[in-house]
């Protein structure tokens, strides 16, 4: 570990944890930040926290991440207090002596949360009790935000989700080929522009007024769910960096991309690729049946179509990516970003290909006739 254990006793004083740093080991979940499970013996007795240090080359404005995760946390825990809900449903961020959620100074960009025992994440999941669960968890962070003022937080990433800008910024290096890759992915662009209009048609949509903006979570993949050990149930929603203003067919959209897919995100072979249909309905029951009642008529009725789009998303991004040079998603060997590519377009042809029964199945568990 190359960080000093005086550092972590610094953090701990500027977060008024009284006690002494007994233990602190490294996490290996997450690619971005730094995380420590931190021990303090506080009057004889050991309590677990969760250190991290943000990643500022990745995220260039920490203080906004936090400003955000600082009001949706709050409202939620107040929510939650005075609804007598289960205080399980919220990370618990420790303030400063300074009443701010997080210290900078020298040593990096920290902050502090509460260790949730006994919990496990999982990356991958055929149980559907799980799935329904974790549909479940995303669901009840929206309805438990469904009243809250988006327009307060900040858009820490501009434009994360707007299909339409990036497919025109990917047609523009399309034209640019500075790779020269493009005459090898002929069928790829071809399919980007043929799915054009119903891949950016939520980006129309919102342009029009006819979708809110709300606050989203914008990475509901299934291992950003705490589970508990013993029962299997979620207990929260986790990794709060990208919670902005989108749309709730996105959050949706996304947990069924990556949870509902039959094979790894990028599955060398895409005959084992598709929708997983079950899963779908496993997570959508979950889902829906939490924030429906908070939800417009045109969200509901947006919700299969954000599982294709986000997926069509994702189609455009990797092959973005790959045509100018692999710069953005990490890659573990040379075409990687074209096998993902690959994959995410063969899954997003099967979404489409049972968008009406993705529909239906909204339909049946929400009573909005689609």
């Amino acid at each position: 570990m190359d960080i000093s254990r005086e550092v972590f006793d610094i953090v701990a004083s500027n977060f008024c944890i009284r006690g002494k740093v007994v233990d602190v080991i490294p996490m290996t979940s997450g690619n971005i930040n730094r995380t420590f499970m931190v021990t303090a013996d506080v009057n004889g007795g050991f309590k677990k926290y969760v250190f991290q240090r943000i990643n500022t080359f990745v995220f260039k404005q920490p203080r906004y991440i936090m400003s955000n995760i600082d009001h949706v946390t709050k409202f939620i825990a107040e929510k939650i207090e005075k609804n007598g809900l289960n205080p399980d449903g919220v990370m618990h961020f420790l303030d400063t002596k300074d009443g701010i959620n997080y210290v900078e100074d020298g040593d990096g960009f920290w902050r502090v949360y509460e260790y949730v025992p006994n919990s496990i994440t999982v990356n991958l999941c055929n149980d559907l009790g799980k799935l329904r669960s974790a549909g479940k968890a995303f669901g009840n962070f929206q309805m438990l935000l469904s009243d809250f003022d988006a327009s307060k937080l900040y858009e820490t990433i501009p434009n994360f989700h707007n299909t339409k800008a990036r497919v025109e910024n990917f047609f523009n290096n399309v034209a640019k080929d500075e790779c020269g890759r493009v005459a090898e992915v002929k069928e790829e662009i071809e399919f980007i522009e043929k799915f054009r209009p119903l891949g950016t048609k939520l980006s129309e949509m919102v342009e029009a007024g006819e979708l809110p903006l709300r606050v989203t979570h914008n990475d509901t993949k299934i291992n950003n769910v705490l589970f508990d050990i013993t029962t299997g149930e979620a207990k929260t929603v986790i990794d709060l960096d990208t919670v902005m203003p989108g749309l709730v067919a996105h959050d949706f959209g996304d947990a069924i991309r990556f949870a509902a897919n039959k094979a790894a995100e990028d599955e060398p072979d895409v005959s084992k690729v598709g929708l997983d249909i079950e899963r779908y309905r496993a997570f959508a029951e979950g889902f829906i049946a939490e924030v429906a009642h908070s939800l417009t008529e045109n969200e509901i009725k947006t919700l299969a179509l954000g599982a294709f789009t986000m997926t069509y998303e994702l189609v455009v991004r990797f092959l973005d990516d790959y045509i100018t040079g692999d710069k953005y998603f990490k890659t573990l060997y040379e075409g990687h970003n074209l096998v993902r590519t690959r994959a995410q377009l063969t899954l997003a042809k099967d979404m489409y290909s049972m968008l009406d029964e993705m529909n239906a199945i909204v339909s049946e568990i929400s009573g909005i006739k689609i």
